[in-house]
């Protein structure tokens, strides 16, 4: 069974800057997690009490105060929901997450509790019953976008997988307005990003974004296409299929004309990658969500 670990202090600092430099390689995000969830008390020197429900990250420790972070959890039997992400794959290393269209990837500096990342991150803990649970960002999805995401579980597989990020097959699935003239072919187009941070094709400058489509369906006025992408830029697939002249239904922001979902009509639907740490082939699919589904769909005769 874990047993919680003491650390006595050696010099005068703040708790938040003791919990970071201990030798266990906390993060500060891990670290304010351990006070967030009341996992860490601090025993004076002076009266050997146990302060547990007063420490803060700015709680000044004095040489000799003993700090304590407890194994497990205090009172935490009741795991988070997942508000509608779905853990596809979980395993020591990663965690295969399917995110609901609206849902931020990662924190934002208007939005910072309502994230995939952050509700895999209290999901994980309560899980566990471990503080030191934490999940490690890989890549991300636009919010408006569904689908596939890779966690990592640990700095290293995290490291492995960024690392390795280019070999990644990333399919998607997408409405777009329109029949593109071929039936399939590549993208190809310079990207910027401008001050309002709108990204929009350019002639010359930016960076290169490189994308392969074939259209699967088509459905009066639209059409499915899966899009592989080559390379991942900033709203690389909705920049280059406006450019196309075929922007995904409800996509205003890049000229779609209507928003009959309504949400936008992208969705992660394939990734395949080799495990951080066995080396394995891991291949994950997920269907394309009904309401996407329904734009391309005939309707069933009676």
């Amino acid at each position: 069974m874990a047993q919680d670990r003491e650390y006595r202090v050696e010099s005068s600092c703040t708790l938040l800057a003791y919990l970071i430099g201990l030798p266990i390689g906390l993060s500060r995000k891990a670290a304010k997690d351990l006070l967030r969830f009341r996992t860490v008390t601090v025993r004076r020197t002076a009266d050997l009490r146990r302060d547990r429900d007063n420490v803060k990250h700015d709680t000044k420790l004095e040489p000799g105060d003993v700090v304590t972070i407890a194994a497990r959890q205090p009172a935490r039997d009741i795991v988070p929901e997942l508000q509608g992400l779905r853990i596809v794959h979980l395993d020591d290393a990663i965690v295969v997450v399917d995110k609901p269209a609206g849902l931020l990837s990662m924190g934002s500096e208007r939005e910072k509790q309502r994230t995939a990342h952050r509700i895999l991150n209290d999901h994980l803990k309560a899980l566990t019953k471990s503080p030191l649970q934490q999940a490690f960002i890989v890549h991300r999805l636009d919010r408006e976008t569904s689908g596939l995401m890779v966690f990592a579980r640990t700095e290293a597989s995290q490291s492995a997988l960024q690392q390795n990020w280019k070999r990644v097959t990333k399919k998607y699935l997408a409405v777009v307005q329109g029949v593109p003239a071929n039936a399939h072919g590549t993208l190809k187009n310079n990207l910027l990003e401008d001050k309002s941070l709108r990204v929009r094709w350019v002639d010359q400058g930016g960076e290169i974004a490189i994308t392969h489509y074939r259209v699967l369906r088509k459905h009066g006025n639209r059409s499915l296409l899966e899009l592989t992408l080559e390379t991942g830029r900033k709203h690389q697939i909705r920049v280059q299929l406006a450019a196309l002249g075929h922007p995904i239904a409800g996509d205003r922001k890049y000229g779609a004309q209507s928003d009959p979902a309504p949400r936008l009509g992208l969705h992660s639907c394939e990734l395949e990658f080799g495990h951080p740490v066995s080396g394995a082939s891991m291949h994950f699919r997920s269907a394309l969500p009904a309401p996407i589904l329904a734009l391309i769909e005939r309707p069933r005769s009676r």
